[in-house]
């Protein structure tokens, strides 16, 4: 997939950067290319659930962050876009460190549909999400 701006990669980092729910949980951004995006989440005690498992809002929050960068990786410069819809299945319980990769399926023009896949430290597969975007053309990726 070829990305409509040249410097998509310093775009997504920067925006990245922004997250303030990102940095709350301590993910970061591990990889960023065009059409994918991985994003790694050390374990934290403070992020599970009653069973001592990462919690399933948690791994929503990093599979939908992973598609979403993947989407505006693919975008000009100067546009925005927001989750519409997405659909995740918890595989089985996520432990330890997690990463999630974000993959574009299909570009759009105002819709794109993206995938992410998230894994546990030791490679067991623990979750994978559905997402569409829509893109906001000319709305600025900052705050309003």
């Amino acid at each position: 997939m070829s990305p409509a701006d040249p410097h998509f990669a310093s775009r997504v980092r920067e925006s990245f950067g922004r997250q303030k729910a990102m940095a709350l949980i301590g993910a970061s951004l591990k990889s960023v290319e065009a059409g994918a995006v991985e994003i790694a989440l050390p374990y934290r005690d403070d992020l599970t659930q009653q069973k001592g498992f990462i919690h399933g809002g948690i791994l929503g929050m990093i599979a939908d962050t992973a598609c979403g960068y993947a989407a505006f990786s693919l975008m000009p410069a100067g546009g925005s876009l927001v989750t519409v819809e997405y659909k995740m299945n918890i595989l089985k319980p996520g432990r330890g460190a997690l990463v999630a990769q974000g993959k574009v399926i299909r570009p759009g023009r105002t819709l794109t549909v993206a995938r992410a896949e998230v894994y546990a430290d030791d490679g067991s597969h623990v979750a994978t999400m559905l997402q569409t975007l829509m893109a906001l053309p000319g709305q600025p990726d900052t705050p309003e």
